[in-house]
């Protein structure tokens, strides 16, 4: 132990006031950086604020802050040109699956001409393929219409679909599936039957 003006000092207090000095300069430390942050964000609020004031009569410009970044292009997080997941593993976010579904499902209506007009699949798969290409032309920049109208998921899973159905169509021309399949004549009998239609089978229910 050494004594220093009447005091007695340990290695456990040296210690303990290394360690109030080390959090002493991480606290300074992280006021300084909020006070950045702070200062940033309030230039960037004046800004807005400035420009709102000099252009009032052209259309207000939307900003957006992430973290550090901002954008003044009008992009929304999450929707449009902002989205960054589909939420689904395997995935990705595609920008241009409007363009690709007008691609891929007018292949798919030129490769159903291959079947007979008559066939019942070609007749489903056109009606789903031209439902889908008008939805996609009428809104080529709002893939939430698109998918509102399609009620079949999202984009890029519209695309996926389209390549699932073009794998289908293959096999099904390989296979000429539609001469398999023949139409049925149902015969049905509208006429009351008091049994029920069971028949002469009576139901006793003391018996149960």
């Amino acid at each position: 132990r050494r004594r220093r003006c009447g005091q007695t000092t340990t290695p456990q207090t040296h210690s303990s006031l290394r360690q109030m000095a080390s959090l002493q300069v991480l606290l300074r430390s992280t006021r300084n950086t909020l006070l950045r942050r702070s200062n940033t964000r309030q230039c960037i609020l004046s800004n807005i604020t400035a420009s709102s004031r000099t252009s009032s009569a052209s259309a207000p410009v939307a900003v957006v802050v992430v973290g550090q970044r901002f954008f003044s292009d009008g992009v929304i997080p999450g929707v449009g040109k902002g989205k960054t997941s589909t939420g689904l593993v395997g995935l990705a976010v595609d920008h241009d699956a409007i363009p690709k579904m007008i691609t891929k499902y007018n292949a798919l209506l030129l490769k159903a001409q291959e079947m007979p007009p008559t066939a019942q699949y070609r007749i489903n798969v056109e009606k789903i393929c031209n439902h889908r290409i008008a939805a996609a032309t009428a809104h080529p920049d709002d893939p939430e219409k698109v998918e509102e109208l399609c009620n079949c998921g999202q984009v890029e899973e519209l695309v996926q679909q389209a390549d699932d159905e073009m794998v289908v169509m293959e096999m099904y021309l390989k296979n000429r599936w539609w001469e398999i399949v023949k139409p049925v004549e149902v015969e049905l009998d509208p006429t009351f039957a008091e049994d029920g239609g069971h028949g002469d089978v009576e139901w006793d229910s003391t018996k149960a």
